[in-house]
């Protein structure tokens, strides 16, 4: 029995702790720009850790279907923080590339062209 109990209070702390961090940044993503998204990631990476862990400790016994539940939750609030990483992911790379673009154009200008220095002898 404390084995079962014990086993219980750490899977409802890890699934609740990653529920909490999940919902922070899910949040948090897009609309919060002190935002440490690092810092959440390696919390986030902890918890699944910690989680798997515990998958693998209940082996045979499984969940309950209060475990079960909460993993059904903690598996969908997963796919919602995917799609939103994804999106500022891409959302960081597009405004990489029209930084790029615009050094890129800014160096163009003729100014400093590789051509210009070509015309001339230089030895």
């Amino acid at each position: 029995m404390t084995q079962t109990l014990s086993d219980d209070i750490r899977v409802r702390t890890v699934l609740g702790r990653l529920e909490e961090v999940l919902d922070i940044e899910n949040e948090s993503i897009g609309s919060d720009d002190s935002f440490d998204l690092t810092r959440s990631n390696v919390l986030k990476g902890r918890c699944l850790y910690d989680m798997t862990l515990l998958v693998r400790d209940a082996g045979t016994r499984g969940f309950n279907a209060v475990h079960a539940a909460q993993l059904k939750a903690v598996s969908e609030k997963l796919a919602a923080n995917s799609a939103k990483v994804k999106a500022h992911m891409d959302a960081v790379r597009e405004v990489t590339d029209l930084l790029k673009d615009v050094v890129s154009e800014a160096e163009a200008d003729g100014t400093y062209s590789i051509d210009q220095f070509r015309s001339y002898d230089l030895s």
